[in-house]
């Protein structure tokens, strides 16, 4: 998996492109909160991740949870139908925003 951010003041992109599995959720975590301190607004590309499992699901809900604490928002762009099948059946999709 890679991870690529671009900050912009409040706003922070997060590009992944890979796999977010049990294996790189740790990794994905640990750099996301070292990054969210004054975001107000979260952006999660996803344009270039081909699988995501339970364990990458709990970061998002962490991540959702932090950002919901801060009055922030987060979404997620450019997921691809495997993820987006992912987020419907674990009903993801009510919790989080995806565009």
């Amino acid at each position: 998996m890679e991870i690529n951010k671009k900050a912009d003041g409040s706003k922070l992109e997060v590009s992944l492109s890979g796999r977010l599995d049990t294996t790189t959720a740790p990794e994905f975590e640990k750099s996301l909160k070292e990054s969210l301190n004054g975001v107000t607004d979260l952006v999660l590309n996803f344009a270039g991740l081909d699988y995501i499992s339970s364990a990458g699901l709990r970061v998002l809900l962490s991540a959702q949870k932090i950002m919901n604490a801060a009055g922030g928002k987060m979404k997620v762009v450019g997921a691809n139908d495997i993820v987006k099948e992912i987020f419907d059946v674990t009903g993801f999709s009510d919790i989080l925003t995806i565009e």
